[in-house]
């Protein structure tokens, strides 16, 4: 094989890792390239391995982790599982939904229902989408969260009736201020019970000497309103099972699921409020996710291998084409350093520094989820990015740093390393990641201080390691490392 074909074997499969995961590893790009782009591909939406956190040592450390009440624990919790997970596209998909299916925390009281949701996430988000919306329609958090508790047969609640169709499924647009109203008559008598209490039927989050109490999914069909209903020109006894397959047929749902796919995956779209009015950025890539989930059965699998084998996925323009989301930031850089150490106080750090980026995990600021996009980047949350990543790398003693070191020594032998090239070296071992002239300039310059770098004696080994930990950082401080 060519140098050539190898830079660009490696470029390639290092933007299938960065987009379908948080990045890569060093060791882990290595070993993505000796299995190709198509195998590689294969293991992330097949994954047949994943990591069991240590709970028991997690709870002893840290209690708050034992109940996961607070969204705090909660999202500590799952920042575990990002950093350290072995199935990142599964857990990629777990971030993609939380998004689109946007459930807080802070109304809910209690955040263990929302990490339950992302556990639901977990083993039905790559699956059917009418076998995950009908989940979604049955999760205790959304049925509070948008009060279908409180949709009676006698008396509606339109909160999930009008979001499954507005911001679930099928977008502004495509269906009638009538069809949110039988839709939310379909749902009737689906809510929640505590089942501790079934007798007396709790319906509310009520706290018990020893914690809340699990909260569960109850049909109750004396609460159902059994009349004839018209959903998206359909008409019958509809219940919420119907809606859902009704809402599945139609063309608008795997349009707007794929407009999704297609924003989260490969280039910033407008916000989604803007979608009625704005054609997608390229109408042949969603045509090809609309034709794949008829074809599959509604497989977001299938759909998955559509975007990622396609040309317009492989094509060098789409590398490094969108901003990076705080948790891809947060994480991947993570996962760069050596993960975190379980049990560790980083965890909290780092779901407290994702949330001053803009995006708290497990709360997010409305029904609407984060837009994504620019509406990443401020003046405060840049700071916060390029702080945390330079905080995060900042130690010779990580293992990925250390990693990152020894990378280089093996480079240099028993010579040494012009600034320029440590500088393009380490770029390549990051990313590999392409600069601008002048970023590439600046990091030169600022390497120079250094000199010519070598591994001759403890003293040349020290400036060299000092050398090497200063360019990291201050290469994920560009606005190259911003994007992925």
């Amino acid at each position: 094989m060519t140098l050539a074909k190898t830079r660009e074997d490696v470029g390639l499969i290092a933007h299938l890792l960065r987009r379908a995961g948080f990045g890569a590893t060093p060791d882990e790009l290595d070993a993505a390239v000796e299995m190709g782009y198509d195998a590689t591909l294969e293991g992330l939406l097949d994954p047949v391995d994943d990591v069991e956190l240590p709970l028991d040592l997690i709870r002893r450390y840290f209690v708050d982790q034992s109940d996961l009440r607070n969204q705090q624990a909660c999202a500590a919790h799952w920042m575990y599982q990002l950093v350290h997970t072995r199935a990142p596209l599964r857990e990629k998909m777990c971030l993609f939904w939380h998004r689109v299916f946007a459930t807080g925390a802070s109304k809910l009281i209690q955040g263990r229902v929302v990490l339950n949701q992302i556990d639901m996430f977990r083993e039905y988000g790559m699956g059917r989408f009418d076998e995950l919306l009908l989940q979604l329609s049955k999760d205790p958090a959304m049925l509070m969260w948008l009060d279908n508790q409180d949709n009676h047969a006698h008396s509606i609640n339109e909160n999930y009736g009008r979001e499954i169709l507005e911001l679930f499924a099928m977008g502004v647009g495509n269906y009638t201020e009538d069809d949110i109203k039988e839709c939310a008559r379909a749902f009737t008598g689906w809510r929640v019970v505590n089942p501790d209490y079934m007798s007396i039927k709790m319906r509310n989050n009520t706290a018990r000497p020893y914690g809340y109490i699990s909260w569960q999914f109850e049909y109750d069909d004396e609460d159902h309103d059994h009349g004839e209903k018209t959903l998206l020109g359909e008409t019958g006894d509809w219940n919420g099972e119907d809606a859902v397959d009704i809402i599945c047929r139609n063309e608008a749902t795997p349009r707007f699921i794929a407009r999704h796919l297609y924003h989260f995956f490969v280039a910033d779209e407008p916000g989604v409020p803007q979608w009625p009015h704005v054609e997608p950025r390229d109408p042949e890539a969603i045509q090809a996710m609309v034709d794949t989930y008829y074809e599959s059965g509604y497989s977001i699998t299938a759909m998955l291998r559509t975007l990622f084998d396609s040309d317009f996925f492989r094509d060098e323009a789409a590398r490094y084409a969108r901003i990076k989301s705080p948790a891809e930031m947060v994480v991947g850089t993570l996962r760069l350093a050596g993960g975190l150490e379980v049990p560790s106080y980083d965890a909290y750090a780092a779901a407290a520094t994702c949330a001053n980026m803009g995006q708290a995990l497990l709360n997010p600021p409305s029904v609407e989820g984060w837009q994504g996009g620019e509406e990443w980047i401020n003046t405060g949350a840049y700071v916060q990015r390029v702080n945390f990543a330079s905080a995060t790398l900042d130690d010779p003693k990580k293992p990925g740093v250390r990693s990152i070191i020894d990378r280089v020594r093996t480079s240099v032998g028993g010579g040494s390393l012009t600034p320029e090239e440590l500088v393009d070296l380490c770029l390549h071992i990051l990313g590999p990641i392409e600069t601008a002239d002048a970023t590439r300039q600046g990091l030169i310059n600022y390497a120079s201080k250094y000199g010519e770098i070598g591994f001759g004696d403890d003293r040349a080994i020290e400036n060299a390691e000092n050398a090497i930990v200063a360019v990291i950082q201050i290469i994920v401080a560009t606005q190259e490392y911003q994007m992925v």
